[in-house]
C-alpha cells in the first residue's frame, strides 16, 4: 500500500520511448535540466554567504567528540589552503593524489583544490592498507604523477608511500610522520590569505576544468582514471536535485560512511550536501560486524534526513534498530527516504525496514535505488515513487538518453548526457573503447522493462552484458541474476559465490562462505575449529547440501540450476586481482587463479570437497 507511506516531494520522472529500424531503442527523458551553476565550489560561496553559521562538517575526533565545521569557517579554510596550493605550481600535469578516508581535512584539501582547478583524486585506502605489494598503487601513482600526496595519518600510510611515490613528491599529513622523507603538517597549509590572486584564479574554472580523477576498481585490470568535470558533477547534482525534490525545502542531514574515492560516497552523497546547504556526519563505522558499532554509535545521536546505504549496510543495521527502541525512534524520526546502491537488495531487509518504521513513527519510508556509474557521476537513472520496488532501477533522469541495443537475449544499456565523462585520464585506447559510433557511453550492464516495452514502469537490472556465458548446449546463462538467487537462498551462510560453467554441460559455483555464520550452524563446538576443519565439518555441508537442493526445486532449467559447489577457504586476493577495493568479486580473475577448482568441480569422479546435487 502506498497510503502509509511518509510524505515525500519528489520531481517527476517522465521519458518517451523510440523504437528504431535497426531493433534498438532509445529512453529519453522529458523532463527539462537546468544547470544552475557550472562549478560546485560556486555551493561554497553560496552557502557560507546565506549561512554562514550552518554546520558543514562533522566527524568524531580521537576523544570521541565532533568536530565540526561551518559552512563560512569551510571557505576561508579553503581559500588560504588554495593559495598554499597555488604556491607549489600544482596543476593537471601535477595533481594531487589524496591516500586517506573520509576525513574533514581530506575534504578541506580537495575543495580547495577544484577552487582553483587543480584536479585531485582520492585513493581507496585499501590499495595502501590492504595490500601487500601495493601493484595498484603504484600503477595509479605512475599514472597521475601527482605533485603532492596527502595522507591523514603519514605513519599509517609511511609504506605505501616509500613503496609508491617518488621523493621528489611533497608529503602533506594531518598527524605522523614517514621515515623515507620530509612530512609538511596539514595546518601548515592553513593561514596565509590572498583574495585578488583566489578569486582571479576561481574565475577561470569554468564547467570543463577537470574536477577529479576517480579511478574505477579495476575488474579488468588496474584501475582506470576516470575524469571528473565540473559539468558532470553539477549536472548530476541538478538532476538529483529535480528527482529528490524535497532537498530544497529542508537542506539534507547526511550520516554517513562511504568512502569517497567512490563515487556513491564522493560524488553523490558529498555533492548532494554541498548543493544543497546541508550537514554531512562523516560516519567511521564500516557495514560489517566488527564496523556497524561506530554507525549505531553515530546513529544514536543524529537523526539523518536521507539515509544512504549498500545492501550489506542495511543487513547490519536492522538488527540494531529492532533491538533499541530508542535508536529505532529516532533513526525514523524525520527521515525522509531511504536509498540503496551498488548491489541487490533482499526483500526480507525492505519488509523489516517497513515494519520497523511502522512500529517507531506509524509509517513506512519510501526506499528507492538507483543506476549508474563512475564515468556517469554517477546517477543516471532513478526510480520515482511509482516504480520503487525491488528490482527496479527507475528511468533516465533529466538530460539522460538510454539506448538499449539487443545482444546475446538482452538489452545492453548505453548512455549519453551531461554526466559522462569526457574519458579515462591519459589513456585514449580504453576512452575510444568506452563509447560506440553514436557517441554512446558503453555502460556494460544489460536492462529489460519492468513492463513490456513501457518505458514509464521503469527497468530492471540484468546483469553484466560481459559476465554472461552459454552452456554447451548453447543455453545462455545470466550470471548477475543467478548470483544474487544463489546468494538468496544461501543466506546467511555465503558472502559471495562465482559462477562457473562457460562451454560445460551444467552450472557450477565456487562459493565464499560467511565464516562467521558457519561457525553459529555449527554452535559452541565450532570455537576450537579452523576454517578448514570447519568447512569439512558434516553438519555443515549437510546444511549447504540442503540449501542446493532447495535452489534445485526452485529452479527452470540448466540455466538457473547450480549442479555443483565448492566451499572455498582462501578469501578473495586484492592483489591477484580476484576482488575490487570495494569488496565485489571479479568472476573472471577467480576463475582464472582458481582453474584447479573449476576442473575439480566438472571431473567424472569430483572430489570429497565438492557438494554435488542429488
Amino acid at each position: 500500500m502506498q497510503s502509509d507511506l511518509r510524505a515525500v516531494r519528489l520531481g517527476s520522472l517522465g521519458v518517451t520511448l523510440d523504437q528504431r529500424p535497426d531493433g534498438s531503442m532509445i529512453v529519453r527523458s522529458i523532463e527539462p535540466l537546468h544547470l544552475e551553476v557550472d562549478k560546485l565550489t560556486t555551493c561554497l560561496d553560496r552557502w557560507a554567504a546565506v549561512a554562514p553559521d550552518r554546520l558543514f562538517l562533522a566527524q568524531r575526533g580521537a576523544t570521541g567528540d565532533w568536530r565540526r565545521v561551518s559552512y563560512g569557517d569551510a571557505l576561508s579554510r579553503v581559500r588560504s589552503i588554495a593559495r598554499a596550493l597555488l604556491d607549489r605550481n600544482l596543476s593537471p600535469e601535477r595533481p594531487i593524489a589524496i591516500l586517506s578516508g573520509n576525513g574533514i581535512d581530506h575534504a578541506l584539501l580537495a575543495l580547495a583544490a577544484m577552487y582553483i582547478g587543480i584536479p585531485y583524486a582520492p585513493i581507496s585506502p585499501a590499495y595502501s592498507l590492504m595490500s601487500s605489494d601495493y601493484g595498484k598503487l603504484k600503477a595509479i601513482i605512475a599514472l597521475l604523477t601527482p605533485g603532492l600526496v596527502y595522507a591523514a595519518d603519514a605513519t599509517t600510510f609511511g609504506k605505501a608511500i616509500a613503496a609508491s611515490c617518488d621523493p621528489a613528491m611533497e608529503l602533506v599529513a594531518s598527524s605522523g610522520t614517514a621515515a623515507d622523507r620530509p612530512t609538511l603538517a596539514f595546518d601548515d597549509l592553513l593561514g596565509r590569505q590572498d583574495t585578488a590572486a583566489i578569486d582571479a584564479v576561481h574565475a577561470t574554472v569554468g564547467p570543463d576544468t577537470v574536477a577529479k580523477i576517480l579511478f574505477t576498481s579495476g575488474s579488468t585490470g588496474h584501475p582506470k582514471g576516470v575524469i571528473n568535470t565540473q559539468r558532470m558533477w553539477c549536472a548530476n547534482q541538478s538532476m538529483l536535485r529535480h528527482w529528490l525534490a524535497f532537498v530544497a525545502d529542508q537542506p539534507p542531514v547526511l550520516v554517513d560512511w562511504l568512502p569517497w574515492s567512490h563515487t556513491f560516497g564522493g560524488n553523490h552523497n558529498f555533492g548532494l550536501v554541498l548543493y544543497n546547504g546541508g550537514t554531512l556526519y562523516i560516519d567511521d563505522g564500516k557495514p560489517t560486524p566488527q564496523g556497524i558499532g561506530e554507525t549505531i554509535r553515530n546513529l544514536r545521536e543524529v537523526a539523518p534526513t536521507i539515509y544512504f546505504n549498500v545492501p550489506k549496510g542495511y543487513e547490519e543495521l536492522v538488527p540494531w534498530l529492532r533491538r533499541e527502541p530508542a535508536l529505532r525512534a529516532r533513526f525514523f524520526s524525520r527521515l525522509s527516504l531511504t536509498f540503496y546502491a551498488g548491489a541487490s537488495l533482499a526483500p526480507r531487509v525492505s519488509v523489516d525496514l517497513d515494519e520497523l518504521a511502522v512500529e517507531a513513527v506509524g509509517e513506512r519510508i519510501l526506499m528507492v535505488t538507483s543506476l549508474g556509474a563512475t564515468e556517469t557521476a554517477p546517477a543516471a537513472l532513478a526510480c520515482s515513487r511509482e516504480t520503487a520496488r525491488p528490482g527496479v532501477v527507475g528511468v533516465p533522469l533529466p538530460g539522460v538518453e538510454l539506448k538499449l541495443l539487443p545482444a546475446s537475449g538482452k538489452l545492453e544499456a548505453r548512455l549519453k548526457g551531461p554526466i559522462i565523462m569526457p574519458g579515462y585520464w591519459r589513456d585514449g585506447e580504453q576512452t575510444r573503447k568506452a563509447f560506440d559510433e553514436e557517441g554512446f557511453y558503453r555502460l556494460g550492464d544489460a536492462l529489460k522493462f519492468a513492463e513490456d516495452l513501457n518505458p514509464a514502469a521503469g527497468f530492471v537490472f540484468d546483469g553484466r552484458v560481459a559476465e554472461d556465458f552459454k552452456l554447451a548446449t548453447g543455453t545462455w546463462v545470466s550470471v548477475g541474476p543467478l548470483r544474487a538467487r544463489v546468494i538468496s537462498a544461501f543466506a546467511p551462510l555465503v558472502k559471495d559465490v562465482v559462477i562457473a560453467g562457460h562451454d560445460r554441460d551444467a552450472i557450477a559455483a565456487l562459493i565464499f562462505p560467511d565464516f562467521e555464520e558457519c561457525r553459529n550452524v555449527l554452535g559452541g563446538s565450532a570455537c576450537v575449529l579452523t576454517n578448514t576443519q570447519m568447512l569439512e565439518h558434516a553438519t555443515l555441508r549437510s546444511a549447504f547440501s540442503e540449501k542446493l537442493a532447495g535452489l534445485s526445486r526452485t529452479s527452470t532449467g540448466s540455466s538457473t540450476r547450480i549442479a555443483r559447489l565448492v566451499l572455498l577457504e582462501e578469501l578473495p586476493s586484492i592483489d591477484a586481482n580476484e576482488m575490487t577495493d570495494k569488496g565485489s568479486i571479479n568472476q573472471r580473475a577467480v576463475l582464472s587463479r582458481r582453474a584447479s577448482l573449476v576442473e575439480e568441480l566438472y571431473a567424472a569422479s569430483p572430489s570429497p570437497r565438492v557438494i554435488a546435487d542429488a
